[in-house]
């Protein structure tokens, strides 16, 4: 059985595709449409084929006591006030899509309930994102399949029988799974990559990795053992106030990644063993026999 291909928007997703480098953006912009703007130039600048956010309706996803809890932000002193500080809404979003779309990158979500994948709807993603917390909701999951944008699944802090589940809920047309681990930041011990491979022979779709440790050389890593999307956080500044900023590259670093990658995919070749015009001037230098 062949894998099969994605099609996100003018991009083939797949085994034999470039690599699709996704710049999450999520909650980096920290409710500033300003600085997502700047992560969303930075995300062009180094290269990456497309931008993702996240989608939250508040008071579904958190529950009163959840969001009544005490939590200091720049958005006042309860979880709430900060949740809904950092949540953008019908302006912002078509800020973002008039920006997208005349920048030429791709942009989506992922849509943690299902009235924010109706909220996305109405903008025509090119495919939807779904994070790793969403992964056994199968509500969320079943409302997804309401509409025929190909689906993205992240995998961290799920056992193979939940990932078969959502595979089954899904179907495996137009589905492409990411290996993760969700700790932020994730330590380089636990990341598995090897699993990459484990998804691949199992589920035979498109495997990619989604990362949230410190460092470029483990994503660059991914996409040697057959990784075709790679996605990871985005931020201006690590240093910046917000909970995913620590596990974020920088503009700068960000470039650098896809550069890496794609100075990996010219290296791998096709595996068939050959002599290289390139190579014959040095035989005949080196070589006394043959």
């Amino acid at each position: 059985m062949s894998e099969s291909i994605l099609d996100i928007g003018s991009y083939h997703v797949g085994s034999g595709h470039p690599c699709f480098i996704i710049a999450e953006i999520g909650i980096n912009h920290n409710g500033d449409i300003d600085i997502a703007k700047k992560l969303i130039d930075s995300a062009i600048h180094a290269g990456c084929q497309a931008v993702k956010f996240q989608k939250r309706t508040v008071d579904i996803v958190f529950s009163e006591k959840e969001l009544a809890k005490f939590r200091e932000s720049p958005f006042g002193d309860t979880n709430g006030e900060l949740k809904r500080g950092l949540e953008f809404g019908q302006e912002e979003y078509e800020i973002i899509d008039g920006y997208c779309r005349k920048k030429e990158i791709i942009w989506f979500a992922s849509c943690w309930d299902e009235d924010s994948l109706e909220f996305i709807e109405q903008f025509s993603p090119p495919c939807y994102k779904v994070a790793s917390a969403s992964l056994t909701d199968d509500n969320l999951l079943n409302h997804h399949k309401k509409y025929s944008e190909p689906k993205i699944l992240s995998t961290g802090m799920s056992s193979l029988a939940q990932i078969d589940h959502a595979v089954q809920i899904f179907g495996e047309k137009d589905l492409a799974l990411l290996h993760c681990h969700s700790t932020y930041p994730a330590n380089n011990e636990e990341l598995n990559l090897n699993c990459i491979q484990t998804l691949r022979n199992r589920y035979q779709l498109p495997i990619g990795y989604s990362g949230h440790e410190v460092g470029l050389v483990t994503s660059v890593a991914a996409a040697c053992l057959g990784a075709c999307i790679i996605e990871r956080h985005i931020t201006l500044d690590r240093s910046m106030w917000g909970s995913d900023q620590a596990a974020s590259v920088e503009p700068h670093g960000m470039k650098r990644m896809v550069s890496y990658v794609r100075a990996v995919e010219a290296a791998m070749g096709d595996g068939e063993k050959r002599v290289w015009e390139s190579e014959v001037p040095v035989r005949q230098k080196l070589r006394r026999i043959g």
